[in-house]
């Protein structure tokens, strides 16, 4: 016989559909009696918030009043549907009236009122980064309160009540603009000789600008260094008198602007507090998209764009900034010693104690595509090799790994990566096979640091089981030992024994580990290597100029 399909609530014997009238009788008497005590409860929480909001301040109020934002929701994202959005009217009569309805309709669960959440405890539960502040008001002057140091009044060196002047000077100039430039002529070309108003503006603001101070007196030095020693970097530093008022109201525009756009993109949820704010990069020709977060200074981390040199990997804020620095840039290739070349492909050892900065840039890059790097600024017990693809226009990053200079577990590798560009094409396999050519140098036995990511384990499961079946096609022996596989490849045995395992390739017989030559998973790899033809991406030992650090 089929079995019966159960339902929701219905025991696994035949008993259920007996007792289903019983069950509904006492489950509808259940369901009314909870939904006077849900109402009886949301009545008096209502009641009690609407004598808070009696009790409280005008001052109070009022900004509860003007504040016409919509509700967010714990994430920091704006609600997407009705069934996000927390109280909206705390008022007795509000929850009354739902009570009464509820009655009315019985205890139909289609009557019954949705779950509400207090969204006043996202308020409470975020806060400014700002020491002091209490995450009031905004640069903008259009927000009651902010989360984030880009929209603080007060590291900005202003108050709430400030920002909300300045935010209405700056709609009055607007509509001016507007009007002046609606009352000229629409249809007039490029290359016009300048209105008459927009003469007398250019000559305002060469008076604006004349009127500046040629430099500092004593006091404001006095004022701006106490400034700075007691507020560092958790203040931004006092700006009047370093540029005219024209200049430094333009900066101030720029600065708001920026705001707003930034809480604009939190709103909609494309950025939320405390996540990677760093969405794409900007490398070379490429833009490439950000897997996990990078612990960059926080004025770039901020920013939802980064652009990167991509010979001397430093980060910079704007592409302006980036194609200026290209212009006078002289590096071309990784610092260090060029330790492999073959064709375009070369590897380059840097020290992480000779090029302190650059080792440092490259693992806050590496750490935008990896999950479990750990090793950002400490550097200096580290080597790394850098492998590039060069062209006329210089070497190109393709990816790296680093080494620990002396380390007691013989790891030939702590960090690996492949840019996502250079990804899916054998670079990853290069450099694992590269980095047990330098074992075979050094004579020893090497295996990677774990934990590995995700893609590395991938690679580097791929590369253990292509290294062994190349070494069972090419044994002619009869008897095999994981040592010799072991001392001939560089492989950790662990490796070694873990790679058979997941082949089926080991098994326990007699007391023995038998070491099993599949030659059907031989010739499938031996297939695959003859239509893979002559690869380029392969590593050649005799292209190798390196000897082994000293104390190593």
């Amino acid at each position: 016989m089929p079995r019966r399909k159960r339902t929701a609530g219905s025991s696994s014997d035949g008993t259920a559909d007996s007792d289903d009238s019983g069950d509904h009788e006492k489950t509808d008497s259940s369901h009314s009696e909870t939904n006077q005590r849900n109402n009886t409860r949301l009545t008096r929480a209502s009641l009690r918030l609407s004598q808070s909001s009696q009790d409280a301040p005008p001052d109070v109020k009022q900004a509860a009043e003007r504040d016409e934002s919509p509700p967010r929701t714990p994430t920091g994202n704006a609600p997407s549907s009705e069934s996000d959005i927390d109280i909206s009217s705390p008022n007795a009569s509000h929850d009354e009236s739902v009570s009464k309805d509820q009655k009315d309709s019985g205890s139909d669960p289609s009557h019954r009122p949705k779950r509400r959440r207090f969204h006043e405890s996202y308020n409470f539960n975020m806060k400014c980064p700002t020491p002091g502040c209490n995450s009031l008001g905004h640069l903008t002057g259009k927000h009651e309160r902010h989360f984030s140091i880009s929209g603080c009044p007060l590291y900005h060196n202003l108050s709430a009540d400030e920002c909300k002047v300045k935010a209405i000077e700056r709609e009055k100039q607007e509509e001016e603009r507007s009007q002046g430039q609606n009352e000229e002529n629409r249809h007039a070309t490029r290359h016009q000789a300048p209105t008459p108003r927009q003469v007398r503006y250019k000559e305002k603001v060469i008076e604006m600008r004349k009127r500046r101070d040629s430099g500092l007196t004593k006091d404001q030095k006095e004022k701006y260094m106490e400034h700075r020693q007691t507020h560092g970097t958790t203040r931004e530093p006092l700006l009047e008198n370093i540029t005219s008022d024209y200049d430094l109201e333009l900066f101030r525009k720029a600065q708001a602007r920026a705001a707003e756009d930034l809480e604009k993109l939190r709103l909609q949820g494309q950025i939320t507090e405390g996540s990677n704010m760093i969405k794409t990069i900007l490398f070379g020709r490429y833009e490439l998209d950000t897997w996990y977060h990078s612990p960059y200074p926080e004025e770039y981390a901020r920013l939802g764009r980064l652009y990167i040199c991509e010979f001397c990997l430093k980060y910079m804020k704007s592409q302006t900034i980036l194609r200026r620095h290209m212009a006078k840039c002289v590096w071309k290739h990784p610092p260090g010693d060029e330790v492999y070349r073959k064709g375009a492909i070369s590897v380059f050892e840097v020290d992480g104690k000779k090029n302190k900065i650059y080792c440092q840039n490259l693992c806050l890059l590496a750490k935008l595509f990896l999950d479990h790097k750990t090793l950002y600024y400490d550097v200096e017990p580290f080597l790394f090799y850098v492998m590039t693809e060069a062209d006329n226009t210089g070497c190109h990053l393709v990816g790296y790994f680093s080494k620990e200079k002396n380390s007691f577990l013989n790891y030939n590798v702590s960090c690996i990566l492949t840019m996502p560009q250079y990804m899916r094409q054998g670079y990853g396999k290069m450099l694992i096979d590269f980095s047990y050519l330098l074992s075979k140098v050094e004579e020893k036995v090497g295996s990677p640091e774990r934990p590995l990511s995700d893609l590395g384990l991938i690679s580097y499961r791929s590369y253990w089981k292509e290294v062994l079946l190349r070494y069972m096609y090419n044994f002619k022996g009869k008897e095999i030992s994981i040592k010799e596989i072991s001392q001939e490849t560089a492989v950790n045995p662990v490796d070694i024994v873990s790679t058979l395992q997941s082949l089926q390739m080991l098994k326990y017989w007699k007391g023995k580990h038998l070491v099993l030559k599949r030659q059907d998973l031989i010739d499938e790899w031996k297939a695959k290597e003859t239509k893979r033809g002559n690869n380029n991406k392969t590593i050649d030992p005799s292209s190798l100029k390196w000897t082994p650090p000293k104390g190593t």
